[in-house]
Order: structure tokens, then sequence, then C-alpha cells
């Protein structure tokens, strides 16, 4: 099949813009969010939802962010984050029990819309579960459906009521297989500052103004942090045998990976306090660092918004990656290859991820500020594409799904009515 990359088109389907309280009856909103990226998506749409339905009620499955907002998880998000094809396989039994519990709870208490959050394969099942029952439903971040298993856009079209994509070409492939969609904009776009805060980040991190530094992100789950960790701290190691006076810093997404990291570095001897590991932060550790060491993921796009230069790797268990990839259909996974014109960053998967492939890379990366200023002004013009106010834009557009599906069912039932 004929492979193909995605340039930004920022110019496609955009919602209804609908101002003030759409309701201020009490209504439920039901929301289900598998890993910490959804979390802060889920965060940001509660608090706009929030400003047209004030006493609404959130409520499926969500992290901490989603919980400051007022959001009650009814499972703990952490049981839905796990990675690879064949480590599900252990965990399907709970996925699919935690799944019919949600499926009975939301059809005992209608909510007014069931919202699904990224976790495709656990959260569009569930949407269409409960789409069949007559919920509407609302799928927020494509599936990267465009590029590998393009056969799920039959099951998806049955799953939901709207798609909201986070990306241009996303919703342009949505549009193409006549699937209602609206391309919001990315949230991490409107948060993160036009100019990177690099020397405020040093700041506030303890970090010297001038000491080189690289930021090494592995992976928010245990499974990639296991695959990922140790790679890049013997990355570390060959990197300081060039350039001693190198510093890294890790951020770790809560505790539990805090302590899997440290017990990783303390099986690499030599690197003493040349790596510091601080738990969260990860935005900052990136914004600064010199370069960014991290796995394929939104962290990507994160770093990307940060005009940072990077490295990507990644790797799956070996029987995951035989099976990933004989369905991907493009050339490049990291997201800021597949945004800008021509691709930029260097990606090293699977055995192409090695200590000597990814210190090379980095190496390159720090002794060319020439490239890298081509570089940042690509993805300065990505991040004005994605800059949308996308928080508000989902809101708006389901706000005008439901009113249309309302308007529906009055139409409706003044027919029957009539006859």
């Amino acid at each position: 099949m004929p492979q193909s990359r995605h340039p930004t088109e920022p110019d496609v389907v955009q919602p209804v813009i609908q101002q003030g309280i759409v309701s201020s009856a009490p209504v439920t909103v039901g929301i289900v969010a598998g890993e910490a990226s959804g979390d802060i998506l889920g965060a940001g749409l509660i608090a706009a939802l929030r400003q047209r339905y004030p006493n609404a009620r959130f409520i499926g499955i969500g992290g901490t962010e989603m919980q400051a907002e007022g959001f009650q998880s009814l499972v703990p998000m952490e049981r839905l984050s796990v990675m690879g094809l064949v480590e599900v396989v252990g965990r399907l039994r709970e996925l699919f029990a935690i799944r019919k519990r949600l499926r009975d709870f939301f059809t005992a208490n209608p909510p007014l819309v069931l919202i699904g959050i990224d976790s495709p394969d656990f959260t569009l099942g569930l949407e269409r579960q409960l789409r069949e029952r007559g919920t509407t439903t609302v799928h927020y971040v494509s599936p990267s459906v465009w590029a590998w298993r393009q056969g799920r856009i039959h099951g998806i079209a049955k799953s939901v009521d709207l798609m909201l994509t986070l990306l241009p070409f996303e919703a342009k492939f949505y549009e193409e297989h006549r699937v209602p969609v609206s391309f919001v904009g990315h949230p991490l776009a409107d948060t993160i500052p036009l100019q990177p805060p690099t020397l405020q980040s040093r700041q506030d991190l303890g970090l010297a103004a001038d000491q080189p530094m690289v930021a090494l992100l592995p992976g928010s789950r245990g499974g990639e942090l296991s695959r990922l960790g140790p790679l890049f701290l013997q990355t570390a190691l060959r990197l300081l045998k060039s350039r001693p006076n190198l510093r890294f810093i890790v951020p770790c997404i809560n505790a539990d990976r805090l302590r899997q990291m440290q017990a990783y570095l303390d099986e690499h001897s030599g690197l003493g306090e040349s790596v510091s590991l601080v738990l969260g932060r990860s935005r900052a550790a990136m914004a600064a660092a010199d370069v960014v060491l991290l796995a394929s993921g939104t962290a990507t796009l994160e770093a990307m918004l940060l005009k940072r230069p990077m490295v990507v790797a990644y790797r799956l268990s070996p029987m995951s990656f035989r099976i990933v990839s004989r369905m991907v259909r493009i050339t490049h996974i990291a997201l800021p290859n597949l945004l800008t014109p021509e691709p930029l960053v260097p990606e090293l998967i699977q055995d192409a991820a090695t200590p000597e492939a990814l210190a090379e890379a980095v190496l390159r990366r720090l002794d060319d500020p020439g490239r890298i200023a081509l570089e940042q002004e690509a993805f300065h013009t990505v991040h004005l594409a994605l800059r949308r106010n996308a928080s508000q834009r989902a809101a708006d557009a389901i706000v005008a799904l439901l009113q249309d599906k309302a308007s529906t069912r009055a139409g409706q039932h003044r027919t029957v009515h009539a006859l």
C-alpha cells in the first residue's frame, strides 16, 4: 500500500460557536479517559462545559487533573493505562469488567452525553454499546486510524455521533469517510507560550543558566519505562564519555514511576550526580533542556510546541512490534514529523534504538545550531496552526451536537403528534 504523510491544513471543519449558559438544569456528563494526556484534555473540557452547564455532574473515569475540576472517577484511571497489543491480553478480563461496570452505570443513569477521551480500544467499544442504547456519544482525540488499521473507520462510524480531532489532517480523513467531525486544535498549543520559557524553567528547577542539559522522557507507563528507562540511562553514560559537563533531568509522572526510575538509576554506576530525577514538571524539564530524548507519543508534540530539538525513540515488546509493524501505513510516527512539510525529527524505533545511535543523534542536535533554528521556525508555524482555544471549541462542538439532536427529536415529536 502507498505510504503518505499529512501536512498541516489549518482551515478545516470548525464547530459552531455558542456563548453563555446553555442549561442550568442538573445534568450528567459521562467522560472516560485512560491516561495522563487524556486526563489533561478532560480537565480543560470539563471547565469549558461547566460554563455552559453550571449544574452538571461529571462522572466516569479520570485522573487527578479531572478530579481537581470536580470530576468523580468510578475506577482509578491507572487501571486503563496499558500499552502494547500483547501486554493488553493479560488484563483483558479486568478491562472487560470495567467496561461492563461503566456500561451498566450509564445505562441506569443516562448521561446527557458520553465523551470518550483517547484510549480508543477501550472507549470506542463503550461508546458503541451506549450509542446503541440511545446515548449521544463523542470521541475526543482521534485514534491513529489514518496511520494503521484503517478498516476501524467503519466501527468508529457506528460508535460516535461526533469525532473531535486535535490535528487538522485527521479531520480531513473523517470527512472523506463521512463521519461527523470537528477539528478543534490542540489544548497544549493554547497553554504553551509561543516563546519557550527556557531561562525561567531553568530557574524554577534550580539549574544553571549555562549548563548543557538533556531531558530524558522514557514514558509515563510502567511498561514503557521498563523498555526505555535503562536504554536512556545507557545513552546518558555514552554521552558523558564525550561531554563530561552534560547534565540530565528525568521528570517522572508519579511516585511509582519515580521509584521505578530510581531503581534503574541505582543500577547504572557512573552517572553519579549527572542525572536528576524530578516528580512531575515534565514541561519545565523539556523547556529547560538543550535537547530532549523522549518516547514517541504526546510528549513529542509538547516538545515541538516548546521549540526544543529532540530525538524520538520507541520500543514495544517483540511480539507487539511484529504485529504493529505490519499494519502501519505511514513512514514516520513522531507527531512533529507528521505536522511539518518535511520530517525534521530523528526517529529510532525498536532495534534501531541503541545507546550508540541515540547518543550520536543527541550529539548532532547539540552541535548544529543552524539546523535547529530552521526546525524551530517550522515548529512555530505548526504552533500557530494548532492554537485555536481547543477546550472551548470542543465544548462548543458538543453543545452544537446536543442542540441539533434536541431539535431533531422535537421535530419528530411534532410530526408524530400531528399524525
